[in-house]
């Protein structure tokens, strides 16, 4: 996309799957994004360039996938100072997600990433919307409208159980 505002990266190409997420959302909310595949271990080189050069290129928050030992988010946390949220992926290798949920939580004082739940990165892309939206009021109206959408969606199913019972 041109001028994206919000950088979506992920350890894998196996990650995909689960940061899908996070972009359709940043996309039914008309919000700008790239998606790229940044190795922590594998392609450490890259993963500075990206990050050292995230504000230059118009983005404004980062979402940064990553499954087992999950250094990613941190390590591009430490080099930006652009907000990052980290999304724990339960991976192939993964000690049931606790080593990403822990490696992406468990920052020193300084260096701090939003995590979201396990394979949570559509919460990552509603993050990332409230955080540009302090700065943009259609953005704001859509989150609203979404939160509002999602009370109608429970009231409704609230009135399906409700009617089984009565």
């Amino acid at each position: 996309m041109n001028n994206p505002q919000v950088g979506i990266i992920m350890g894998s190409d196996s990650d995909l799957p689960v940061m899908q997420a996070a972009a359709d959302f940043l996309k039914a909310a008309s919000v700008s994004f790239e998606i790229k595949v940044v190795s922590a271990h594998r392609t450490p080189l890259r993963m500075v360039e990206y990050a050292q050069s995230a504000s230059d290129r118009g983005l404004k928050v980062i979402i940064a996938g990553a499954g087992g030992a999950a250094h990613l988010p941190g390590m591009v946390a430490s080099i930006t100072n652009l907000p990052v949220i980290g999304v724990p992926v339960k991976s192939s290798n993964s000690i049931d997600g606790w080593d990403s949920i822990l490696s992406i939580l468990q920052m020193p004082n300084g260096i701090p990433v939003a995590t979201v739940a396990l394979n949570g990165s559509k919460n990552a892309g509603i993050l990332a919307c409230r955080i540009l939206a302090t700065n943009d009021d259609a953005l704001a109206d859509y989150l609203q409208n979404y939160q509002e959408e999602m009370k109608t969606a429970v009231l409704q199913k609230s009135r399906n159980v409700e009617g089984k019972f009565s």
